[in-house]
């Protein structure tokens, strides 16, 4: 995995990924690092309209939520390029991301819970629930409601619980227990079952 002096020079734009940036980027990198940041929460929570569902239906994607006793595993990509190539992967993340109206800096740590972090002040796309900047805020719901609505959303870039599936099998991947996703995972599946018994 490497040092925080080796994956954090000063000239170096890092990504945190926390959904399908893990497991599709979609862009070049000079270097990816798993690891996870403290104090937030993943959650889906965040409706979407433009890729894995419609304004009439939207879907639902993960975004983050501050919660001092959670930590969301991930990846860090520290961009390809001099400043030039690195600022127009920014301009395609801004469009990707376009829905989730915070950015924050964040530490990523690695798997020694006590070493420093292997990456500082990567920055990572957050949806709020300020709906004045953020229209597709959708917030809580119970498990019955959201299995339902992932399960049977599309959008543009496929179905919803393509996405779900997709993350859970990265947190597999990553050797990482996560049993809320893994719980909604299991909820889908077996609404998709019921539906097409």
């Amino acid at each position: 995995m490497g040092s925080v002096a080796d994956v954090s020079e000063e000239d170096s734009t890092w990504i945190f990924g926390f959904g399908s940036l893990i497991h599709n980027p979609n862009f070049d990198s000079a270097q990816r690092v798993e690891g996870y940041v403290k104090g937030w929460r993943r959650v889906f929570w965040q409706g979407s309209t433009d890729h894995r569902g419609t304004p009439e239906a939207p879907g639902r994607t993960v975004t983050l939520v501050p919660d001092d006793n959670s930590k969301v595993w991930g990846a860090a990509y520290k961009l390809q390029g001099d400043p030039n190539e690195q600022a127009k992967t920014l301009k395609y993340l801004e469009w990707r991301e376009k829905q989730y109206d915070q950015r924050h800096r964040v530490d990523v740590f690695g798997r020694d819970p006590n070493a420093a972090p292997v990456v500082r002040g990567a920055l990572v796309y957050i949806a709020t629930q300020d709906v004045t900047k953020n229209v597709n805020w959708l917030g809580e719901a119970s498990l019955e409601d959201l299995a339902k609505q992932i399960a049977t959303a599309k959008g543009p870039s496929g179905p919803n619980d393509e996405y779900l599936y997709n993350l859970a099998e990265s947190m597999r991947k990553l050797e990482v227990d996560d049993p809320e996703l893994f719980k909604l995972e299991e909820a889908v599946r077996a609404y998709s079952l019921q539906q097409n018994a």
